[in-house]
């Protein structure tokens, strides 16, 4: 029998790649013979990239050392390259929340790093790039990043504005002379919102918060991106625009780039469907299932597709509200456990399915 096994990642616990292993080794430990397939799924936030360059063949991935981080800080890169010239990079290995260790800074991070890194993948002759937008730390409408590209944003007095959306609110003008042209293939952002740039929907006003903006500041924020806006044209009620601090509206402006679901995109690359024909189960998850977790997540994107083909689907999750998953809680018993071993705990599950099969009930 063939098997799927496509989990998101349990997040700060477990990546994709390593929850499909692990579910993997605990199938196989009961049902040798069986041919499993490995998918491992992401939405565009953190851990796509690793999702993807387990998943694509020939993947090759390239560190980019001394990037600025978001608070200006050196930080690593890194991107993947595939045989057919497409890098895939994310946002949050430069400029992601985590990066900061708690001391957010809501004004002044940036996203120069992710523009480093991307002009480090065209350099090595990347003939089209993917960026996975989620886990920003940042709300600068991906000024910092098109500044690494070579977009000169000025004040007044004709000196280059410093990094972070606070300072959006002194841009006078813009020079696009440096610019760097797009890639040849174009280039695609992976996101799993579909906020636009302004407004009370847009980047500042929900996702200012969590990055650290009170009200005061989230004001800042949406009047330095409606300059921004102003400055460099294009459309900032487009859906998904406001993703990543708005980085999606500055890409898509100067470069073209195309907004597409996350959860979807990862699924064509990594030839989920594909996979799902013929196989008699698959097994996706998450760290906590829920009925969010069908609105443009990973799991949610596994389970319609699953459904489509007509391939009977099982969720392992770290907690859930749906009694139909299989928790890692419930076979450890102790949430603490569960999420400490989180790895073992999911061979197990997979073994309990596998000693299911069939009828697959758990």
């Amino acid at each position: 029998m063939r098997v799927v096994v496509a989990p998101d990642s349990f997040k700060g616990t477990v990546t994709a790649r390593d929850a499909a292993l692990a579910l993997a080794a605990g199938w196989r430990s009961v049902r040798p013979d069986d041919e499993l397939l490995l998918r491992p799924m992401a939405d565009g936030g953190e851990g796509t990239l690793d999702a993807l360059a387990a998943a694509l063949p020939g993947a090759v991935p390239y560190p980019v050392p001394d990037c600025t981080g978001p608070d200006g800080g050196p930080v690593t890169g890194r991107y993947a390259l595939l045989p057919d010239g497409t890098a895939l990079v994310e946002l949050a290995d430069t400029g992601g929340l985590p990066l900061l260790g708690g001391a957010l800074a809501p004004l002044t991070a940036g996203t120069r790093g992710t523009g480093e890194t991307i002009a480090a993948a065209l350099d090595a002759g990347a003939r089209q790039v993917t960026v996975a937008l989620g886990g920003s730390a940042s709300t600068d409408g991906g000024a910092g990043l098109l500044a690494a590209l070579g977009l000169r944003l000025l004040d007044d007095t004709g000196a280059d504005l410093p990094d972070g959306g606070g300072a959006l609110t002194r841009a006078a003008r813009l020079d696009r002379t440096a610019l760097r042209a797009a890639p040849p293939g174009g280039v695609r952002l992976l996101t799993d919102v579909t906020n636009p740039l302004l407004g009370p929907t847009g980047a500042a006003a929900v996702y200012g918060p969590q990055k650290g903006a009170d009200p005061a500041r989230i004001a800042v924020l949406e009047a330095g991106l409606r300059r921004f806006a102003d400055l460099l044209g294009g459309d900032p009620a487009l859906p998904g625009s406001g993703a990543a601090g708005g980085t999606a509206y500055g890409l898509v402006t100067a470069w073209g780039a195309q907004v597409v679901p996350g959860a979807a995109a990862v699924a064509e690359l990594t030839g989920l469907d594909e996979a799902l024909t013929g196989a008699g189960l698959v097994i996706t998850g998450e760290g906590r299932f829920d009925r969010t977790s069908l609105l443009g997540k990973a799991v949610g994107e596994v389970l319609a597709r699953a459904e489509r083909a007509g391939v009977p689907a099982r969720v392992v999750a770290g907690e859930a509200s749906d009694p139909g998953a299989l928790t890692l809680t419930g076979l450890s018993g102790d949430p603490a456990d569960a999420r400490h071993r989180a790895a073992h705990w999911l061979t197990a599950a997979g073994a309990r399915l596998a000693r299911a099969a069939p009828p697959f009930t758990v």
